[in-house]
């Protein structure tokens, strides 16, 4: 589990490494770190500890921290948090509160998400996605000023 754990987290690091330069426009560069924490709880009060080792149930803390560097603010800057395979968003734990989601990584909605379904008797209903179905949160910053940083914030729960 450690060593799959550890390639999930090198692959959310790297997406969200790629993803940061390509969505805010300055004179300069914004760079992004992530990191990863166990949440556990002890005698009833939450604690983050690192996420070296991680089993099927225990609740990933994301902390994506965009940094701009550059001596200009960054414009439109969207900050992009994946939830890789092997683990699911953990439901109200975004913040800020106001974020979009996708589960494609091209489509993105308010929270929270909803889809059309046809029931067994032919009717179109719209329901709300599980939040555990999400690949992708993302939140509308706008502008970075320069020397400035933002931080996002999610959980996830490990699945596999």
């Amino acid at each position: 589990m450690l060593a799959s754990f550890k390639r999930v987290l090198v692959a959310a690091c790297a997406v969200a490494a790629v993803s940061a330069p390509a969505i805010a426009l300055a004179d300069g560069a914004v760079r992004v770190a992530l990191t990863a924490q166990r949440v556990t709880t002890a005698n009833g009060h939450e604690a983050l500890v690192p996420a070296e080792k991680a089993r099927p149930g225990d609740v990933i803390e994301y902390r994506a921290t965009y940094t701009n560097d550059g001596t200009s603010t960054a414009r439109q800057l969207v900050a992009t948090l994946p939830i890789p395979a092997g683990l699911e968003y953990v439901g109200g734990t975004a913040a800020p509160t106001v974020v979009e989601a996708s589960l494609d990584g091209r489509t993105f909605a308010p929270v929270p998400l909803k889809r059309r379904e046809r029931t067994s008797d032919g009717r179109v209903v719209v329901r709300e996605v599980p939040a555990s179905e999400y690949r992708w949160l993302r939140w509308p910053v706008g502008t970075l000023g320069a020397k400035r940083s933002y931080s996002v914030v999610a959980r996830a729960r490990v699945t596999t």
